[in-house]
């Protein structure tokens, strides 16, 4: 197994991009999205249904190095302040096949 840091990112759909340019520029080893999820945040209801202003998706991926990680926060912390969203890290274990 290896330690690695667990990373979520909670982003409206129309910046996904934005967010999965960021991941390939640091050469994350690859990512999970899921499309048009929804939820409920500071700025109110996120779905996508016609009724709904916002619609989010949701990217789980592995930073497998500090130093990776920290770029990742710098570079992503810009565009969640300017577009709303959420990153979260945690430890994990990567179990290697």
């Amino acid at each position: 197994m290896q330690d690695i840091k667990k990373v979520e990112i909670i982003i409206d759909t129309f910046h996904i991009q934005d967010a999965l340019d960021i991941l390939d520029r640091i050469k994350v080893s690859g990512y999970t999205l899921i499309k048009d999820t929804s939820g409920k945040g500071d700025r109110g209801v996120s779905c996508s249904d016609l009724e709904c202003d916002f619609s989010s998706s949701y990217i789980m991926t592995i930073c497998t190095s500090e130093q990776q990680l920290n770029t990742l926060i710098e570079l992503i912390k810009p565009l969640l302040k300017k577009v709303g969203g959420v990153c979260l890290f945690s430890d994990a274990k990567w179990v290697i096949h």
